[in-house]
C-alpha cells in the first residue's frame, strides 16, 4: 500500500516542493496531494508594480493547477485544522486527509485588524496596502487621482513578506510622482519600526542614503499604536505622530489561520522550524517551508527556492531513515527597485551581510549593492523565470543554494 505525502499550500513553496518530489519519489510507493484554497496562483512580487500601472493583472495571475505536476492530486479547499498528533488534516468541508509525511507551505497573510484603527471607514479610501491583489487594485485607482499632499509609506511590524518591498514602493512612488510632474507637491515619508532603512546594516546605510538623495524623509524606531483615521495620523507608542493624506501601510504579517486553530504556531502563527533542516521542532514527520516558518530568514521567493532544494533532499533522507542535512543557511537574494529604471541587488544569509561584488558569476553581469539598469531588467525578467523555472523546481544556473563566503 502506498504512503501519502501531503503538502498544505499551493503557492510558491508548496508548488516547488510538489515538482521536486514528484520527480524523485516513486509513484508506486508515494501518492502526493496539494491542498490550497485558491484556484488562482498569484505572482506576488507583481503586486509592487500593479499600483503604478506597470503590470496588468493578466501578468501576475495563472491557474494553480497548471503548475501542479502530473501524478499529484490537487484539492481546492480551505484547511481547517492540522492534527499532527494523529497525522491528519481536516478541511472546512468536513473531509479528513491522513498523511505519512506533511509539508506545511501555508505562507503568511496580512492582518490589518491587529492594529487599532487601521480597518476604519477610510480603509482603501486614503489608507491602503499593496500586499494583496485587492489592495494593489484599489491603490492603483487611488494613485491615478492623487494630486499631492503627504504620502506616507509605513511598515507596521516585522517580519513581513519581501522585507524590501515597502522601500521599493517608496522609490517607485518617487519616480511615479516625478513622471506626473507633481513631485514638488508631494511630501514623501518612509516610516519603519527598524532603526534604519533595512534589517542588514550595510544595506541599510546604502538604502538610507538613497532615500535622502531622493528627498524622502526617513522615520525610524516607529512602532504604531494606532491609525487615527479621523485626524489622518499614524500614532506611535512613544507619542510621536506622522500625519498623512495618503497612507500606504504594510500591515502586520501573520501565519495562516489554520496554524492558529492547530496550536502549532507562535504569537504570529509561524511554526517553530529547525533553521538548517526545515523539520518541525515538535513533529518529526512534519516539515515547514517558506513564509510559514519562524526562521530568521527573509520571507521571500528566493528563500523558498533555496529551502526547497535542501528540503527535497531531506525528505528523501528522512524516508530512508538517515540523518538530515543541516544545510540551509538562510540564503536570500533579491532585487530592490530604486526608481528611474534602476535597481540594486543584495545577496546574504544568516551569517553574511549583503556585500559588494559581481553576481551570479565572478564576471557578473550584475553588480551587488549598486544601482544599475541591468539589475532593473533582471527584476523584470524574474517574472518569466518564476513561471517557467522556479515554480517547476528547476535549478538556477550559477546560483548555489548556499551563500558563497564573501571575498575578503
Amino acid at each position: 500500500m502506498s504512503k501519502h505525502l501531503l503538502i498544505l499550500g499551493g503557492g510558491t513553496a508548496g508548488t516547488m516542493m510538489a515538482n521536486h518530489l514528484r520527480r524523485r519519489l516513486p509513484a508506486s510507493e508515494w501518492r502526493m496531494t496539494v491542498v490550497d484554497r485558491s484556484e488562482k496562483h498569484l505572482y506576488q512580487p507583481g503586486f509592487l508594480f500593479l499600483p503604478f500601472g506597470k503590470y496588468e493583472e493578466s501578468d501576475i495571475i495563472r491557474q494553480t493547477r497548471d503548475f501542479i505536476p502530473k501524478g499529484v492530486e490537487f484539492v481546492q479547499a480551505e484547511i481547517d485544522q492540522i492534527k499532527a498528533d494523529d497525522r491528519s488534516v481536516t478541511l472546512k468541508d468536513g473531509r479528513e486527509l491522513k498523511y505519512d509525511l506533511l509539508i506545511v507551505a501555508t505562507g503568511c497573510r496580512t492582518a490589518p485588524e491587529e492594529t487599532e484603527g487601521m480597518l476604519g471607514p477610510k480603509w482603501r479610501v486614503n489608507v491602503h496596502d499593496f500586499y494583496t491583489l485587492d489592495g494593489a487594485r484599489a491603490l492603483c485607482e487611488k494613485l491615478k487621482s492623487f494630486t499631492g499632499g503627504r504620502a506616507v509609506v509605513h511598515i507596521n511590524e516585522m517580519p513581513i513578506k519581501c522585507p524590501v518591498a515597502p522601500l521599493e514602493f517608496t522609490f517607485l512612488a518617487d519616480t511615479f510622482f516625478r513622471e506626473r510632474g507633481i513631485r514638488d507637491k508631494v511630501t514623501l515619508t518612509y516610516v519603519t519600526p527598524l532603526s534604519g532603512a533595512f534589517t542588514k546594516p550595510k544595506a541599510s546605510k546604502k538604502l538610507g542614503h538613497l532615500l535622502g538623495d531622493k528627498g524622502i524623509e526617513l522615520v525610524t524606531d516607529f512602532v504604531a499604536e494606532k491609525v487615527d483615521q479621523e485626524n489622518n495620523k499614524l500614532v506611535c507608542f512613544d507619542g510621536r505622530e506622522v500625519p498623512y493624506d495618503l497612507l500606504v501601510t504594510t500591515p502586520t504579517n501573520m501565519g495562516d489561520e489554520a496554524v492558529r486553530r492547530s496550536s502549532l504556531g507562535d504569537d504570529l502563527d509561524f511554526i517553530a522550524t529547525h533553521k538548517h533542516t526545515l523539520q518541525s521542532l515538535k513533529y518529526p514527520d512534519v516539515f515547514v517551508i517558506g513564509d510559514a516558518t519562524n526562521l530568521p530568514a527573509s520571507k521571500a521567493g528566493s528563500v523558498a527556492h533555496f529551502e526547497s532544494e535542501t528540503l527535497a533532499d531531506n525528505i528523501l533522507l528522512h524516508i530512508a531513515g538517515k540523518p538530515l542535512k543541516e544545510e540551509f543557511d538562510g540564503h536570500s537574494n533579491c532585487f530592490i527597485e530604486s526608481g528611474n529604471g534602476k535597481a540594486l541587488l543584495i545577496d546574504f544569509n544568516y551569517e553574511y551581510e549583503p556585500h559588494e561584488g559581481n553576481f551570479p558569476f565572478a564576471f557578473g553581469p550584475m553588480k551587488l549593492l549598486e544601482e544599475s539598469r541591468i539589475n532593473h531588467l533582471g527584476k523584470l525578467a524574474f517574472r518569466y523565470i518564476y513561471w517557467n523555472v522556479l515554480l517547476r523546481g528547476w535549478p538556477l544556473p550559477g546560483i548555489s543554494r548556499q551563500k558563497k563566503k564573501p571575498a575578503a
